[in-house]
């Protein structure tokens, strides 16, 4: 349930009700709309009557949520989140770009892809340090002498440093390193790696499940969010489908239906979303044309020598151009008022 507290609400008032709550079993989250002071309750609500919040001072009125996902819900926080990552803003309005490589190869690959991201606007540095591959047999990156590069590229360039979690025991050396943490699309349901990046204080951005359903997403989201941590970015990456031209199926109908259920921001990785170099440029732009509150690409200096994922990185020429494009699609989105 969510308890909606008075505009006039005093600050003692409100911790009288975070202390009532604590005092019940339950945990509560509190949120600062621009009107209102709203507080969640999590717990099993069936063990729980509403009128035990009712009558306390301060507070105006108590309303369950049917979600499964309560904190992600927009009945809990209707204003929507904006991340800060740095200068960067994601989400309400304010879009990034988060360009690299799919995995860091060498100290001049990184270092090259960093300074064309730059170049051309990108906002963040992607790149792998830690690759979960389907074949054992494959690069797996450089772990953390990759770290050590990403954030060489950084004080280069000043970007900030997306890069995957992919382990529990990984979680704080590689947030020593990145700026956001990436969860994958393998680890969308790993719950105790999910738990222990909500206990950190750094942003998540975290990849649907190939085979996921919305509700499964947000669910996952959910995780993070009642570890504590709220600066989580949701990412559609594609998804499994029968549909074998492309490597997936970049399913842009979420884009409008997270908007609507949830307050996080949402971004869209066109890269694996296509599997296809020639798709990434068009897919983009449909993706910032339905709401994206950002796209993430794989950019290679040379994408035929790419270890990884070759079919699916652009060139810094194709990268200029769609960065280009982008800013077309945006002064007439602003056009369309």
């Amino acid at each position: 349930m969510i308890i909606i507290m008075e505009s006039n609400s005093t600050h003692e008032q409100i911790e009288n009700v975070l202390e009532t709550v604590k005092k019940l079993g339950f945990r509560p989250h509190i949120s600062y709309g621009e009107e209102k002071t709203i507080i969640g309750v999590i717990g099993d609500e069936r063990q729980i009557s509403d009128s035990i919040f009712k009558s306390l001072p301060g507070v105006e009125n108590v309303i369950p949520i049917l979600k499964p996902y309560k904190l992600v819900s927009r009945e809990f926080k209707k204003e929507s989140t904006i991340i800060k990552i740095g200068d960067v803003l994601i989400g309400n309005g304010h879009r990034a770009v988060i360009a690299g490589p799919c995995s860091v190869e060498n100290e001049d690959q990184i270092i090259q892809s960093a300074m064309i991201a730059k170049k051309y606007g990108a906002n963040l540095l992607r790149g792998g340090a830690y690759k979960p591959r389907t074949s054992p047999y494959t690069f797996q990156g450089l772990g953390v002498e990759g770290l050590k590069l990403l954030q060489k590229a950084k004080e280069i360039t000043g970007l900030p440093i997306v890069t995957e979690v992919m382990e529990v025991n990984e979680v704080e050396i590689v947030a020593e390193y990145a700026d956001v943490l990436q969860i994958g699309t393998r680890n969308m349901q790993n719950y105790r790696l999910l738990k222990a990046v909500g206990k950190i204080n750094k942003p998540v951005l975290l990849k649907r499940g190939m085979a996921a359903t919305l509700q499964e997403f947000l669910m996952s989201a959910e995780y993070i969010l009642s570890e504590g941590n709220y600066n989580v970015i949701l990412c559609e990456r594609g998804i499994r489908t029968f549909v074998d031209y492309t490597r997936n199926t970049l399913d842009l109908n979420i884009i409008p239906a997270v908007k609507k259920l949830s307050h996080l921001p949402i971004v869209v990785d066109p890269s694996h979303g296509t599997g296809r170099r020639d798709f990434v440029i068009p897919m983009s732009l449909a993706a910032i044309a339905a709401g994206a509150d950002g796209i993430i690409i794989e950019m290679h200096p040379e994408p035929n020598k790419s270890i990884s994922d070759a079919d699916q990185t652009i060139s810094p020429a194709q990268f200029e151009e769609l960065m280009k494009k982008i800013k077309s699609l945006e002064n007439l989105m602003k056009s369309w008022g």
